[in-house]
C-alpha cells in the first residue's frame, strides 16, 4: 500500500509541486487482504432509513452495511440470488414467496430469517406513522406478509406489482435488524443505530464529518454470483465528508485518499492524465431535469411551459459545463433505463418558436425586456439542488438562455433555510430540479406520482391556494406501469408516460446524470450497483 497520512480538512494543504502516483503495474492476480480504504464523500449522509436511502451519500453508506433479498446484476440487469436463495410468484404478481438462506445474522447476532424479512417489508410497504417511517417508493400495493416457516416468507399485494422483485434489490430495501426498525425516523441519521447484515459494520461516527466501518469477520452471504465470497478483503473504510471539490481531487492525486465521489467534469482531465481511473456509473432513471408546478399561474398554461422547454439549449449546457460522461437527454429517462424511447425531436432548442408561443399566450416584452401580462412579469424562481453536479451553474446558464426570450429565472441557494418549505409551495417555487435513479420502469412513477415524490406537486404542496392542478390521465398511466404484468406492455406504457410528460411540457430533461467517481490506481475490485452506488465488498488495496 502507498504511504500516506490521514488528514483533517483544516490542515490539508495541496501544493502544486506534489509528485503524483501514476498507475503502471499490472493488477494483482488475487485480492490482497487488509488495509483501510479512505473514501472522500462530497456531502454528509442524512437519514439511513433504507427507503429514504436514495440520496447518494446515504446509499453509499447503506450499500456497505446492509444486504438485500436479491441482487440486480449491473451488466445484465437480471435479478439474482442474495439473501434469498430462490423465489416464485403467482401469475398476476400479487403474491411472492422467498426462501431465505440459512445461517444469516445481523451484526448484533440476531437472525436474518423469514420473520425479520417479513417485519422489514411490513414497515417498508406500509410505513409506520407512530415512528414517522414513510412507505418505500419502490413498493406498490403492499398488503401484508406471512411467515411460512423459519426460512420462507410470502408477500401479498392488493394489485399486481410486477416491479416488486426488482424493488427487493434496491437500496431502499436494505435489510435491518428489528432493533433498528423499532427506532424513530429522526434517530436513523446516526449510522451507529443502523444494524445490518452487510460485509461492513459501523464502528464509529463523528456526525456530519466521518464514519468508520470495519469488516465483519464472519460474513459469508454475499450475492451468490459474485466472484467475491466470504468476508471483505479490506479491514475497514473511513468515509470523510469533504465538500470542496478541489480538496477531494487534490487529496486523491496526492495519495492521501483512495476513492472519491462527485468528480466534477472540469476535474476529470487531471485525474485521467495522472492515470487515476474514472468511474462514470449510470443511474438509469429520470434524467437531470426541471419539473414544473402547474398550480403556479405563471406556468399553468401549456404554451408557456412549451416555450420554456424549447428555450432550453441542453447541448450548450453539456458542451459548456460537462464531459462525454454526461449525455444530452433525449427523453424523460436515460437511454440505459428500462422502457426508454427516443423523444429528442420533442426537445429541440427553437428560440423562434419560443417567441411565437409566448406571444400567443399573451406575454409581451416589457420595458426591461422581461415579458409581462396583466401587470405581472414572467419571473420565476428555482432553488439549486446541491446533490446534482454543477447544478448552480446549470441553472444560471438556463437563466441566461431564458432571458434571451424575455423570461426571468432567479436561482436561489441550495442551502437556504427557506428552501424546504418554499419547494413545497408552488406559488413560491414554480420549478424544481428533479432526478432519480432506478433500473425499472417504476422509476417514472416514483418521480411524478402524487403519493411518491410528486415532482409536479399534484397534492397542492403547502400552498394556501385552492388546488386546481391534477392530471388523472398521467396518474393512471403511472399506476398502470406499476401494475402491468406483461413485460412488453409495461415497457410500452413507460414510453407512453414519457411522451405524455413531454407533450404536456411538464418536465424539461437536460442531461443523463451519472455518478462520477475517481479511484487510486492501487485500488482494485470496486463494483457498482445497477444505479451507480459503490460496493467495496470485493475491493482491495494493492501492495506496491
Amino acid at each position: 500500500m502507498p504511504q500516506r497520512r490521514l488528514f483533517t480538512l483544516s490542515s490539508l494543504v495541496l501544493a502544486s509541486g506534489l509528485s503524483f502516483i501514476v498507475a503502471g503495474q499490472a493488477a494483482a492476480e488475487t485480492a490482497v487482504k487488509g488495509g483501510t480504504l479512505i473514501y472522500l464523500e462530497q456531502q454528509a449522509h442524512t437519514t439511513l432509513y433504507p427507503p429514504a436511502g436514495g440520496f447518494y451519500p446515504n446509499g453509499g453508506l447503506l450499500n456497505q452495511i446492509t444486504d438485500k433479498l436479491t441482487w440486480q446484476n449491473p451488466e445484465t440487469l437480471q435479478v439474482e440470488p442474495w439473501i434469498a436463495d430462490s423465489w416464485s410468484s403467482n401469475a398476476d404478481k400479487t403474491e411472492y414467496t422467498f426462501h431465505i438462506r440459512p445461517g444469516v445474522t445481523f451484526s448484533d447476532g440476531t437472525p436474518l430469517d423469514a420473520n425479520a424479512v417479513a417485519k422489514n417489508f411490513d414497515v417498508y410497504g406500509l410505513g409506520d406513522k407512530a415512528r414517522r417511517l414513510p412507505v418505500s417508493e419502490v413498493i406498490n400495493n403492499y398488503d401484508h406478509s406471512e411467515v411460512i416457516d423459519a426460512q420462507t416468507v410470502k408477500f401479498y399485494f392488493k394489485k399486481s406489482s410486477p416491479g416488486f422483485l426488482q424493488g427487493t434489490a434496491t437500496i431502499g430495501s436494505g435489510l435491518v435488524s428489528l432493533s433498528t426498525l423499532a427506532r424513530n425516523f429522526d434517530q436513523l441519521g446516526d449510522a451507529r443505530h443502523i444494524i445490518g447484515s452487510g460485509p461492513f459494520v459501523v464502528s464509529d461516527e463523528k456526525l456530519g464529518r466521518e464514519v468508520d466501518l470495519v469488516a465483519r469477520k464472519g460474513y459469508q452471504w454475499g450475492p451468490k454470483n459474485l466472484t467475491q465470497q466470504g468476508p471483505a478483503n479490506l479491514d475497514g473504510i473511513k468515509i470523510i465528508v469533504t465538500p470542496e471539490d478541489s480538496v477531494r481531487i487534490g487529496a486523491l492525486l496526492a495519495g492521501q485518499a483512495d476513492f472519491i465521489r462527485q468528480v466534477q467534469a472540469y476535474d476529470e482531465k487531471q485525474a485521467s492524465e495522472q492515470k487515476f481511473p474514472l468511474y462514470a456509473a449510470p443511474t438509469r432513471g429520470v434524467n437531470d431535469s426541471l419539473s414544473f408546478r402547474p398550480d403556479n399561474p405563471l406556468v399553468a398554461e401549456l404554451k408557456v411551459r412549451q416555450a420554456l422547454l424549447h428555450a432550453t439549449d441542453a447541448r450548450q449546457i453539456v458542451d459548456t459545463l460537462f464531459s462525454e460522461n454526461y449525455p444530452v437527454a433525449t427523453s424523460v429517462i436515460a437511454k440505459s433505463a428500462a422502457g426508454y424511447v427516443d423523444l429528442s425531436a420533442s426537445l429541440n432548442y427553437d428560440p423562434a418558436r419560443v417567441k411565437t408561443l409566448l406571444d400567443e399566450a399573451g406575454w409581451r416584452p416589457g420595458s426591461d425586456g422581461i415579458r409581462e401580462k396583466a401587470g405581472k412579469k414572467l419571473a420565476l424562481t428555482i432553488y439549486e439542488s446541491l446533490p446534482q453536479p454543477q447544478n448552480k451553474e446549470v441553472l444560471q446558464l438556463i437563466a441566461q438562455q431564458w432571458k434571451q426570450v424575455g423570461v426571468q429565472l432567479t436561482v436561489k441557494a441550495g442551502d437556504a433555510g427557506s428552501k424546504t418549505l418554499d419547494n413545497l409551495d408552488p406559488l413560491k417555487t414554480p420549478l424544481t430540479v428533479s432526478e432519480v435513479g432506478r433500473a425499472d420502469p417504476d422509476v417514472i412513477k416514483s418521480m411524478f406520482y402524487p403519493l411518491n415524490r410528486d415532482a409536479l406537486l399534484q397534492k397542492g404542496g403547502s400552498s394556501s391556494k385552492v388546488q386546481q392542478f391534477r392530471d388523472d390521465k398521467l396518474n393512471a398511466l403511472l399506476v398502470n406501469i406499476s401494475t402491468e404484468i406483461d413485460p412488453a406492455k409495461r415497457l410500452q406504457l413507460a414510453g407512453e408516460a414519457q411522451r405524455y410528460l413531454l407533450d404536456n411540457a411538464y418536465v424539461i430533461p437536460v442531461f443523463e446524470e451519472p455518478q462520477v467517481f475517481a479511484g487510486a490506481p492501487w485500488l482494485k475490485g470496486v463494483r457498482f450497483e445497477a444505479v451507480g452506488r459503490p460496493s467495496f465488498y470485493g475491493a482491495w488495496l494493492e501492495k506496491r
